[in-house]
């Protein structure tokens, strides 16, 4: 592992819960998913997704397991 250098940075309380959500969903630690973001932000944003990726989400998470349920009649006049 490259030498970390440990530095400090003032969050407001909506950004640090954001930060601290993203972490607990993704498994990470904080510092993690910052240093990923300061990366991906110098780097000139080459790697950000396209801002169209997830318009589409449901909000549920089970649409698979009911597809045939939310199906069913389709089509029938």
């Amino acid at each position: 592992m490259a030498c970390m250098h440990k530095t400090t940075m003032y969050l407001d309380d909506d950004l640090y819960a954001r930060i601290q959500r993203a972490a607990d969903a993704a498994g990470r630690t904080q510092a993690s998913l910052m240093r990923e973001a300061v990366a991906v932000y110098l780097a000139g944003g080459k790697t950000r997704r396209p801002r169209s990726l997830g318009l589409g989400r449901s909000g549920t998470g089970d649409l698979s397991e009911r597809a045939e349920e939310l199906l069913d009649g389709f089509g029938e006049s």
